[in-house]
């Protein structure tokens, strides 16, 4: 099995980190992860994916190990991940990609397919993300992203991600761990808390229309692949139907047992993945 290897490029001036895998290969796939989430969310398909492509699983500004931002009112929002996300293309020498994006990830790569990135990626899988989102989930989302807990163990931080993120459906053991120890940090005074800067929820106070994109969906030429959560309360089964008929018209395939959002963790939610990238 392929094995990751740890990297840093300055983008628009801040420190970003990724992890690759598979780096032998010449055709390229991004795995953008989640809101309040890091790249190693990938962990579990990257080395699938590995086998075939080259894999890019990026740290977004203020999560993981990448530089927190100095201007979070201005930079925290989706415009602004977009120029990073052009940047790292560029100083990587991707010429085009394929994209999986989880949630914000998936929102980050619409904008990008419909604006700076356009016809550089190739196909797009969004994984319960759509061009409009519930807001009762958004509340939900925003009320434990935005005030993380502390704790003074590793198993009671495991224990608070195994709560909120319940709706990721099943993760073993091993990868609940995996998890907890891939997304902490500890605080001044010793505790343990989500690694990740509080201030980058602020992107729904100062860009409040930042995930409608309608507009920017019915834009896209490209074929698209949607995960939906069969509970999710973020992407709404109507918005599913939607992105069905409208524009790129695509794919959706109901995830069983899932809300959001899927982990991308199964062989079946992987091979979903995998053959569309493939063309199938």
């Amino acid at each position: 099995m392929t094995e990751p290897s740890s990297h840093y490029l300055v983008c628009e001036g801040r420190e970003i980190h990724y992890t690759q895998w598979g780096a032998e290969h010449d055709e390229v796939v991004i795995a953008w992860h989640g809101l309040a989430r890091t790249g190693r969310d990938m962990d579990a398909i990257a080395p699938v994916l590995a086998q075939r492509w080259r894999v890019i699983c990026p740290d977004t500004l203020g999560r993981g190990l990448s530089q927190w931002s100095p201007e979070p009112q201005a930079e925290y929002c989706l415009a602004f991940y977009e120029k990073l996300a052009v940047a790292l293309l560029d100083q990587l020498g991707i010429a085009d990609c394929l994209w999986l994006g989880t949630s914000m990830g998936g929102a980050i790569g619409l904008k990008a397919a419909a604006g700076s990135l356009r016809g550089r990626i190739r196909r797009l899988v969004l994984n319960d993300i759509g061009p409009q989102l519930a807001d009762p989930a958004v509340q939900r989302i925003r009320s434990y992203a935005g005030n993380p807990p502390a704790f003074a163990t590793m198993a009671e931080l495991e224990g608070f991600f195994r709560t909120v993120y319940a709706p990721y459906g099943w993760l073993p053991d091993d990868q609940w761990r995996l998890l907890t120890e891939t997304s902490a940090r500890r605080l001044p005074d010793g505790r343990w808390t989500p690694h990740y800067d509080p201030a980058m929820v602020q992107q729904f106070i100062h860009h409040p229309q930042d995930y409608d994109q309608w507009t920017a969906w019915d834009s896209l030429d490209i074929p698209v692949l949607c995960l939906r959560g069969e509970h999710s309360d973020l992407l709404l089964p109507q918005t599913a139907e939607a992105m069905r008929t409208r524009g790129p018209r695509a794919v959706v395939a109901t995830i069983p047992g899932c809300g959001h959002a899927p982990a991308l963790n199964t062989e079946a939610q992987i091979g979903l993945v995998e053959r569309f990238f493939i063309g199938g």
